[in-house]
């Protein structure tokens, strides 16, 4: 079994693959106080539900790879392959890690290594030309070539975040559910504020895919969009451009990078 961990700036998702195939998952609040052992209890606690897997931490674990977006979890992960699966091959994407796909930036280091590696997945599931938009704390577009490279993205901000804005910033609004609304226009304050978070969001996906995707390809038609993300689900029916929804696309990637280094090793 290999485990991955793609460790996000408000949430982590476990998954757990059999070869190919991915058999478990789990989603937890990222918290960046949370030392090594803490860690490690969480994972014995979420692993030792599993038929597949023994009681012991690390039964059953023959593989571990890992990204991360938050450098103190990151550190305390590093530890917890140290301590815990000291006899488990692991791979902590950080610089240094062979990828496979070359990065069009002016300054590599800065692309967060969950991008990279969601190009790497978009890839190796539908080929390039593509877009990958992930709908995370940050909404982020990543552009990947028809040679597999990653060419820039965009930066928007996230769907909770700008719930959570609209509640702190607006006198007489609130944070809300994010649930689809009855009609676009709204017949209350909530409902106006669904409408404006929903189809806002999803006009700004079609808006910014559209001009990527002219710029990467000389045909638009050519570049396949692919959404990820725990708020995927949210804006998937109510966008004209996204082609497919792969909500493990960093986990497959995770397993593509590991597969790529231990191979190397």
């Amino acid at each position: 079994m290999l485990l991955t961990i793609d460790v996000g700036n408000t949430h982590t998702t476990l998954g757990l693959f059999d070869g190919d195939e991915i058999v478990e998952h789990w989603r937890i609040s990222t918290d960046a106080r949370r030392t090594a052992d803490e860690l490690a209890v969480l994972l014995q606690g979420l692993m030792g539900m599993h038929p597949l897997l023994g009681e012991e931490l690390g039964d059953g674990i023959e593989g571990i790879s890992i990204c991360s977006t938050v450098p103190s979890v990151l550190h305390e992960l590093r530890e917890v392959t140290r301590r815990y699966y000291g006899d488990v091959p692991s791979v902590l994407v950080e610089p240094g890690v062979k990828t496979g796909v070359p990065i069009l930036m002016d300054n590599p280091k800065e692309v967060g290594a969950d991008r990279i590696i969601n190009a790497l997945a978009a890839v190796e599931l539908y080929e390039g030309p593509c877009v990958v938009v992930d709908f995370g704390t940050a909404t982020t577009f990543d552009a990947v070539s028809a040679r597999g490279e990653y060419v820039g993205g965009v930066i928007a901000p996230g769907i909770e975040i700008s719930v959570e804005a609209l509640g702190v910033r607006g006198a007489q609004l609130r944070k809300i559910e994010l649930a689809r609304p009855r009609s676009v226009i709204g017949k209350n304050t909530v409902e106006a504020m669904q409408s404006g978070i929903l189809y806002g969001f999803a006009g700004q996906v079609d808006g910014i895919v559209r001009r990527m995707a002219r710029e990467l390809a000389e045909d638009p038609e050519e570049v396949t969009v692919i959404a990820t993300g725990g708020l995927a689900p949210m804006v998937l029916g109510e966008s004209s451009v996204i082609d497919e929804h792969e909500p493990w696309l960093t986990l497959i990637g995770l397993r593509l990078v590991y597969e790529r280094n231990i191979s190397r090793s």
